[in-house]
Protein backbone atom coordinates (compact mmCIF):
# COMPACT_ATOMS: atom_id res chain seq x y z
CA UNK A 1 0.00 0.00 0.00
CA UNK A 2 1.00 3.62 -0.34
CA UNK A 3 1.31 6.08 2.29
CA UNK A 4 -0.02 9.61 0.96
CA UNK A 5 1.85 12.15 1.35
CA UNK A 6 0.93 15.73 1.60
CA UNK A 7 3.73 18.65 0.27
CA UNK A 8 3.66 22.53 1.31
CA UNK A 9 4.89 24.35 -1.46
CA UNK A 10 5.44 27.67 -0.09
CA UNK A 11 6.97 28.37 -3.08
CA UNK A 12 8.21 32.63 -2.73
CA UNK A 13 6.48 33.38 0.48
CA UNK A 14 6.84 33.50 4.39
CA UNK A 15 9.49 36.31 6.25
CA UNK A 16 11.39 34.29 9.08
CA UNK A 17 8.84 34.54 11.18
CA UNK A 18 5.93 33.68 9.37
CA UNK A 19 8.08 30.69 8.42
CA UNK A 20 8.83 29.64 11.92
CA UNK A 21 5.01 29.81 13.39
CA UNK A 22 3.69 27.99 10.16
CA UNK A 23 6.18 25.12 10.82
CA UNK A 24 5.85 24.92 14.44
CA UNK A 25 2.17 25.09 14.44
CA UNK A 26 2.51 21.63 11.60
CA UNK A 27 5.12 20.25 13.87
CA UNK A 28 2.96 19.99 17.12
CA UNK A 29 -0.42 19.04 15.23
CA UNK A 30 1.44 15.95 13.49
CA UNK A 31 3.88 15.75 16.03
CA UNK A 32 2.82 11.72 16.22
CA UNK A 33 1.31 11.38 12.90
CA UNK A 34 2.68 8.37 10.78
CA UNK A 35 -0.38 7.70 8.70
CA UNK A 36 0.91 10.97 6.42
CA UNK A 37 4.16 11.89 5.18
CA UNK A 38 3.47 15.33 5.97
CA UNK A 39 6.78 17.39 3.64
CA UNK A 40 7.54 21.37 4.22
CA UNK A 41 9.10 23.23 1.31
CA UNK A 42 9.86 26.49 2.49
CA UNK A 43 12.07 29.22 0.25
CA UNK A 44 15.48 28.21 0.19
CA UNK A 45 16.84 31.03 3.01
CA UNK A 46 14.27 29.67 5.46
CA UNK A 47 15.34 26.03 5.35
CA UNK A 48 17.40 26.23 8.22
CA UNK A 49 14.65 27.89 10.66
CA UNK A 50 11.91 25.23 9.51
CA UNK A 51 14.49 22.37 10.13
CA UNK A 52 14.85 23.69 13.85
CA UNK A 53 11.29 23.50 14.14
CA UNK A 54 10.76 20.21 12.72
CA UNK A 55 13.73 18.68 14.55
CA UNK A 56 12.74 15.02 15.61
CA UNK A 57 9.22 14.93 14.86
CA UNK A 58 7.64 12.97 11.79
CA UNK A 59 7.67 16.27 9.98
CA UNK A 60 9.84 15.95 6.18
CA UNK A 61 11.88 19.24 4.86
CA UNK A 62 12.18 19.66 1.22
CA UNK A 63 13.54 22.01 -0.83
CA UNK A 64 11.36 23.79 -3.64
CA UNK A 65 14.44 23.26 -6.53
CA UNK A 66 17.85 22.57 -7.19
CA UNK A 67 21.17 23.22 -9.82
CA UNK A 68 21.99 19.81 -11.72
CA UNK A 69 25.53 20.16 -10.65
CA UNK A 70 27.13 19.71 -7.01
CA UNK A 71 29.30 22.55 -7.20
CA UNK A 72 30.93 25.30 -9.37
CA UNK A 73 30.57 28.91 -11.08
CA UNK A 74 26.59 28.78 -10.78
CA UNK A 75 25.81 32.21 -9.11
CA UNK A 76 22.61 32.28 -7.75
CA UNK A 77 21.97 28.67 -7.32
CA UNK A 78 21.49 25.69 -4.83
CA UNK A 79 22.99 22.00 -5.39
CA UNK A 80 21.74 18.84 -3.94
CA UNK A 81 25.31 18.74 -2.01
CA UNK A 82 23.85 22.02 0.29
CA UNK A 83 20.38 20.77 0.29
CA UNK A 84 21.55 17.41 1.54
CA UNK A 85 24.02 19.12 4.43
CA UNK A 86 21.21 21.32 5.70
CA UNK A 87 18.50 18.48 6.26
CA UNK A 88 16.62 17.86 2.82
CA UNK A 89 14.83 14.23 2.20
CA UNK A 90 12.88 15.47 -0.90
CA UNK A 91 13.30 18.38 -3.45
CA UNK A 92 10.49 19.46 -6.57
CA UNK A 93 11.75 18.69 -9.87
CA UNK A 94 10.16 20.54 -12.67
CA UNK A 95 7.53 22.42 -11.28
CA UNK A 96 5.44 24.26 -14.06
CA UNK A 97 6.79 27.77 -12.81
CA UNK A 98 10.53 26.70 -13.43
CA UNK A 99 9.15 25.64 -16.57
CA UNK A 100 7.29 28.35 -17.57
CA UNK A 101 9.36 31.59 -16.18
CA UNK A 102 13.05 29.86 -15.78
CA UNK A 103 13.07 27.76 -18.72
CA UNK A 104 13.14 24.58 -17.26
CA UNK A 105 13.51 21.88 -20.00
CA UNK A 106 13.25 17.82 -19.60
CA UNK A 107 16.45 17.58 -20.61
CA UNK A 108 17.38 19.53 -17.60
CA UNK A 109 14.86 17.91 -15.00
CA UNK A 110 16.33 14.45 -16.20
CA UNK A 111 19.92 16.43 -15.21
CA UNK A 112 18.21 17.21 -11.78
CA UNK A 113 16.79 13.76 -11.05
CA UNK A 114 20.19 12.76 -11.26
CA UNK A 115 21.60 15.35 -9.11
CA UNK A 116 18.97 14.57 -6.73
CA UNK A 117 19.68 11.10 -6.34
CA UNK A 118 23.40 11.14 -6.54
CA UNK A 119 23.11 13.10 -3.53
CA UNK A 120 20.40 10.89 -1.61
CA UNK A 121 17.05 13.39 -2.24
CA UNK A 122 13.70 11.87 -3.33
CA UNK A 123 12.67 14.33 -5.70
CA UNK A 124 9.14 14.82 -6.73
CA UNK A 125 8.97 15.23 -10.28
CA UNK A 126 6.64 17.58 -11.96
CA UNK A 127 4.36 16.82 -14.81
CA UNK A 128 1.77 18.55 -16.44
CA UNK A 129 -0.48 20.05 -19.39
CA UNK A 130 -1.50 24.20 -20.39
CA UNK A 131 -4.97 24.96 -20.97
CA UNK A 132 -4.45 24.68 -24.60
CA UNK A 133 -2.34 21.78 -24.56
CA UNK A 134 -5.73 19.84 -22.57
CA UNK A 135 -8.59 21.74 -25.45
CA UNK A 136 -6.42 20.13 -28.14
CA UNK A 137 -6.75 16.69 -26.46
CA UNK A 138 -3.21 16.33 -26.09
CA UNK A 139 -2.72 15.84 -22.59
CA UNK A 140 -1.53 12.06 -22.83
CA UNK A 141 1.51 12.15 -25.06
CA UNK A 142 2.48 15.60 -23.27
CA UNK A 143 2.58 14.06 -20.13
CA UNK A 144 3.98 11.01 -21.56
CA UNK A 145 6.99 12.80 -23.06
CA UNK A 146 8.00 14.54 -20.44
CA UNK A 147 8.40 11.50 -18.30
CA UNK A 148 9.93 9.54 -21.64
CA UNK A 149 12.58 12.50 -21.23
CA UNK A 150 12.84 12.81 -17.67
CA UNK A 151 13.33 9.20 -16.53
CA UNK A 152 15.99 8.74 -19.70
CA UNK A 153 18.24 5.89 -18.53
CA UNK A 154 16.94 5.95 -15.25
CA UNK A 155 16.65 2.22 -13.36
CA UNK A 156 14.05 1.37 -10.86
CA UNK A 157 16.71 0.76 -8.25
CA UNK A 158 18.04 4.11 -8.72
CA UNK A 159 14.42 5.42 -8.33
CA UNK A 160 13.31 3.68 -5.10
CA UNK A 161 11.17 6.75 -3.53
CA UNK A 162 10.55 9.38 -6.33
CA UNK A 163 7.51 10.83 -6.63
CA UNK A 164 5.32 12.50 -9.32
CA UNK A 165 3.26 15.37 -9.23
CA UNK A 166 0.73 15.99 -11.84
CA UNK A 167 -0.06 19.49 -11.87
CA UNK A 168 -2.05 20.91 -14.67
CA UNK A 169 -0.56 24.01 -15.48
CA UNK A 170 -4.43 25.34 -16.20
CA UNK A 171 -5.50 24.71 -12.75
CA UNK A 172 -1.91 26.15 -10.67
CA UNK A 173 -3.03 29.41 -8.90
CA UNK A 174 -6.61 29.99 -10.58
CA UNK A 175 -8.71 28.44 -8.49
CA UNK A 176 -9.60 25.92 -11.02
CA UNK A 177 -9.55 22.38 -10.10
CA UNK A 178 -9.29 19.05 -12.42
CA UNK A 179 -12.62 17.19 -11.75
CA UNK A 180 -11.49 13.81 -9.36
CA UNK A 181 -12.73 11.75 -12.30
CA UNK A 182 -10.47 13.88 -14.84
CA UNK A 183 -7.41 13.97 -12.09
CA UNK A 184 -8.18 10.03 -11.32
CA UNK A 185 -7.44 9.42 -15.05
CA UNK A 186 -4.27 11.40 -15.40
CA UNK A 187 -2.81 9.75 -13.00
CA UNK A 188 -3.99 6.80 -14.56
CA UNK A 189 -1.88 7.11 -17.40
CA UNK A 190 1.10 8.04 -15.38
CA UNK A 191 1.22 4.52 -13.96
CA UNK A 192 0.43 2.63 -16.89
CA UNK A 193 3.72 4.31 -18.32
CA UNK A 194 5.50 3.43 -15.42
CA UNK A 195 4.19 -0.24 -16.09
CA UNK A 196 5.38 -0.35 -19.58
CA UNK A 197 9.17 1.50 -19.24
CA UNK A 198 9.55 -0.41 -15.92
CA UNK A 199 7.02 -3.00 -14.42
CA UNK A 200 3.93 -3.95 -12.55
CA UNK A 201 5.68 -3.95 -9.60
CA UNK A 202 7.19 -0.66 -9.08
CA UNK A 203 4.31 0.99 -10.52
CA UNK A 204 2.00 -0.06 -7.87
CA UNK A 205 4.56 1.60 -5.83
CA UNK A 206 5.24 4.61 -7.28
CA UNK A 207 3.38 7.75 -5.28
CA UNK A 208 1.76 9.93 -7.62
CA UNK A 209 0.19 13.31 -6.08
CA UNK A 210 -2.14 16.00 -7.58
CA UNK A 211 -1.41 19.85 -7.39
CA UNK A 212 -3.57 22.47 -8.63
CA UNK A 213 -5.67 25.01 -6.35
CA UNK A 214 -6.12 22.07 -3.67
CA UNK A 215 -7.78 23.26 -0.62
CA UNK A 216 -9.38 22.07 2.39
CA UNK A 217 -12.93 22.19 0.53
CA UNK A 218 -12.02 19.95 -2.27
CA UNK A 219 -8.83 17.51 -0.62
CA UNK A 220 -11.36 14.72 0.49
CA UNK A 221 -13.03 14.01 -2.83
CA UNK A 222 -9.56 14.37 -4.49
CA UNK A 223 -8.36 11.79 -2.01
CA UNK A 224 -11.37 9.29 -2.81
CA UNK A 225 -9.60 8.38 -5.55
CA UNK A 226 -7.63 5.15 -5.83
CA UNK A 227 -4.45 6.82 -7.62
CA UNK A 228 -4.43 9.85 -6.14
CA UNK A 229 -1.55 9.28 -3.39
CA UNK A 230 -1.57 12.82 -1.88
CA UNK A 231 -1.01 16.73 -2.87
CA UNK A 232 1.20 19.07 -3.88
CA UNK A 233 -0.35 22.19 -1.77
CA UNK A 234 0.65 25.66 -3.08
CA UNK A 235 -1.31 28.56 -1.51
CA UNK A 236 -4.01 26.79 0.71
CA UNK A 237 -0.16 25.60 2.49
CA UNK A 238 0.21 28.80 3.83
CA UNK A 239 -3.06 29.27 5.79
CA UNK A 240 -2.22 26.78 8.61
CA UNK A 241 -5.50 26.14 9.73
CA UNK A 242 -6.21 25.09 6.31
CA UNK A 243 -3.31 22.92 5.92
CA UNK A 244 -3.77 20.84 8.38
CA UNK A 245 -7.46 20.16 7.42
CA UNK A 246 -6.06 18.92 4.19
CA UNK A 247 -3.84 16.64 5.96
CA UNK A 248 -6.17 15.44 8.17
CA UNK A 249 -9.01 14.87 5.68
CA UNK A 250 -6.20 12.47 3.58
CA UNK A 251 -5.41 10.56 6.67
CA UNK A 252 -9.57 10.15 6.94
CA UNK A 253 -10.29 9.49 3.44
CA UNK A 254 -7.02 7.22 2.88
CA UNK A 255 -7.91 4.98 6.40
CA UNK A 256 -11.13 4.71 5.50
CA UNK A 257 -10.19 3.12 2.47
CA UNK A 258 -7.42 1.05 3.99
CA UNK A 259 -4.71 2.28 2.70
Amino acid sequence: MRKPLIAGNWKMNTSLSESKELASAIAKTFSQTHECDVLLLPPYVNLESVRHHVLNTPILLGAQNLHFEDKGAFTGEISGQMLRNIGCGYVLVGHSERRQFFGDTDEWVNKKIRASLRNLLFPIVCVGETLSQRERKQTFSVISNQLHTAFSDINEKEIPQCVIAYEPVWAIGTGNTASPAEAQEVHVSIRQWFSRHYNDAFASRVRILYGGSVTAHTIADLMAEPDLDGALVGGSSLKVNEFIEIVKKTIHIKSSKGV
